[in-house]
Parts: C-alpha cells; sequence; structure tokens
C-alpha cells in the first residue's frame, strides 16, 4: 500500500478510480453516494484507498459459476417458443353513449320548469 510520509495511506480521487475501471467520473461518485461501492469521504469529497479500488474491482469481478473441463461446450440454450394462442373468445360489445352537456340539461330543466 502506497502511504505518504506521515504514513497515512495515499487517497486517489473519483476520476483516477474512473480511469481504472473504464466508467466515468460520474458513475464512480453515484455508486459511492448510494453506498454500493466502499470509499473514504474525508470533507465533501469522496476518496478512495488502493484497498477499496481492488475491493471495487473483486465487485464487479465475474465469475463462471461452474469449472467446465476443456473442450466441454457449453450446452445449448433451449429456443424460447411463442406462447400458445387462445381462440378468441366472443365478447359483447357495449354501445357506449356520451352523457348530455350541462347546459343542454339546465336549459331543459328551465323549459320544463316554465311550462
Amino acid at each position: 500500500m502506497p502511504t505518504d510520509r506521515e504514513g497515512l495511506p495515499t487517497l486517489f480521487h473519483p476520476a483516477d478510480v474512473a480511469k481504472v475501471l473504464g466508467k466515468s467520473e460520474w458513475w464512480v461518485k453515484e455508486q459511492a453516494r448510494r453506498g454500493r461501492i466502499p470509499f473514504t469521504k474525508p470533507g465533501r469529497a469522496y476518496r478512495f484507498t488502493e484497498e477499496q479500488i481492488v475491493e471495487i474491482v473483486r465487485m464487479f469481478e465475474s465469475r463462471p459459476l461452474v469449472a467446465r473441463p476443456r473442450g466441454q461446450e457449453r450446452p445449448a440454450a433451449p429456443i424460447p417458443q411463442p406462447p400458445e394462442r387462445r381462440a378468441t373468445l366472443q365478447r359483447t360489445t357495449v354501445q357506449l353513449r356520451a352523457r348530455t352537456p350541462r347546459r343542454v340539461e339546465q336549459a331543459l330543466k328551465a323549459q320544463v320548469q316554465a311550462a
């Protein structure tokens, strides 16, 4: 672990971590803000030690689930079949009607009351 003159660990900026990971500086800060990656925050800035960078790399490392002997191929994935279509059911349709506008209703009420 690199240390400075006083024996403290060297702190790296998010831009340095982003360069190592092949991500953007924004991505590194956002992951730190959401608590998805380890970080150190002296004051208001995100900083990363060498151990934390190694841990981040390990977090995003992918490994095979099962070790296969050399030459053994992965079994072919099953081809997804389209879902079976059901016979369309005959549905009864309902004729929708718009309601009478309020102005027309009020005018009809007024005519009934006047008569």
